[in-house]
């Protein structure tokens, strides 16, 4: 299995971390996907295989760390591309909650 879980919804409390501004002040590091539970199931194909898919955004996945668990809130296509290139990490903004 790539991810830790599939999940649905944020099991966590908010964080009030809503645009890519405010996740600017998290560092990025490194995660391995194996550690992550996603919180989306299901995402739009094209995102996965647009070349410009991190244009607007920001290039770091954004994951929640909460009890003793990795969420993955935003950056789902970015983690099945990393998987589908066959690397076990990706760089992502941790948030510990």
């Amino acid at each position: 299995m790539i991810f830790k879980a599939v999940g649905e919804g944020r099991p966590y409390p908010e964080h009030g971390l809503a645009t890519p501004a405010d996740w600017s002040v998290v560092a990025p590091r490194i995660v391995r996907l194996e550690h992550l539970i996603t919180t989306k199931r299901t995402l739009d194909l094209a995102l996965v295989l647009a070349v410009d898919s991190t244009f607007y955004g920001d290039i770091f996945a954004h994951v929640v760390a909460w009890g003793d668990d990795l969420y993955l809130e935003d950056g789902l296509h970015r983690a099945l591309r990393a998987a589908l290139q066959q690397r076990p990490v990706l760089h992502a903004r941790v948030l510990a909650l």
